[in-house]
């Protein structure tokens, strides 16, 4: 098992209620399938992450097709990365899986063993129910529950995790691909918001023992009906500055173009001299 605990490090190992290691410490299985590696003293608070109706909303906005081009630009990018079979993926921030478990139906011919990780119980519950076939934790990405050199490829798709922790758990020659905003993404979703949209440009990240091997960008416009206007704007991190105005203006829409603009990137680690543990078998 590529689990370890994420209190003592030590390997995990499954048992009838779920995993335990050898200093007894218990995690316990939920009856959807996902593993609960969230210790109470390493939240900040009592259910941290998204909620029930914000997981929801973000599904019926992305089954609606909305940023598949993007799923499918960073699988593109995550398979030709990766050559072989039976690779270990981790889709950090999954939420309710739309990524990842199309990454594992993509590559369901290569064996490949994909897991998601994200704080949120209620989107994790969401998603082991909906994809059996990855395999979904409650954890912490700052504080990763896999074993040293045990990923070959890390996800991240507008999500933080641990540059130190990416480069304990991720095999040489192993593979960071993410995505973050371009510098139009949402730009007419803003321009109802501020006076003055800036264009920011999302710089490349500066991971240890990782070098920037590939980037590109993909830019389209979305069409989008009223509820699902204003369910994007629900998902991000400035709907909370939107006028009451705006929000009826966008509920109200029939049609709303918005663009949207991403920047994908590959990184490649270097290895590094202490990473000299085994990986474990799975």
């Amino acid at each position: 098992m590529i689990y370890r605990c994420p209190l003592c490090q030590q390997t995990l190992h499954t048992n009838a209620r779920g995993v335990h290691c050898d200093a007894n410490h218990q995690f316990d299985q939920a009856k959807e399938g996902y593993l609960n590696l969230l210790p109470v003293q390493f939240k900040r608070s009592k259910d941290p992450g998204d909620n029930k109706a914000m997981t929801q909303a973000r599904r019926a906005f992305l089954n609606a097709g909305h940023y598949a081009p993007m799923r499918q630009a960073m699988i593109d990018a995550l398979t030709q990365a990766l050559n072989g079979e039976h690779k270990a993926i981790l889709d950090v921030g999954c939420g309710e899986g739309y990524y990842t478990h199309a990454i594992a139906d993509q590559t369901a011919d290569k064996h490949w063993s994909v897991h998601g990780l994200d704080i949120a119980k209620v989107a994790v519950r969401y998603a082991a129910k909906w994809y059996p076939q990855c395999q979904f934790s409650v954890a912490s990405s700052q504080r990763l529950p896999f074993h040293d050199n045990s990923l070959d490829g890390v996800v991240r798709i507008y999500a933080p995790c641990n540059g130190e922790e990416l480069d304990r758990a991720v095999k040489t020659q192993g593979v960071v691909v993410t995505v973050t905003p371009g510098p139009r993404h949402l730009y007419q979703l803003k321009a109802g918001i501020y006076q003055d949209v800036r264009l920011h440009e999302t710089p490349p990240e500066t991971l240890p023992n990782f070098v920037l091997e590939k980037e590109q960008s993909l830019h389209y416009t979305m069409t989008l009906a009223g509820e699902q206007a204003l369910t994007l704007l629900q998902m991000t991190p400035f709907a909370w500055r939107a006028s009451d105005a705006w929000r009826d203006t966008l509920a109200n829409s029939d049609a709303f173009e918005c663009e949207a603009d991403f920047t994908l990137r590959v990184y490649r680690h270097q290895g590094t001299d202490s990473h000299s543990e085994e990986t474990p078998k799975p």
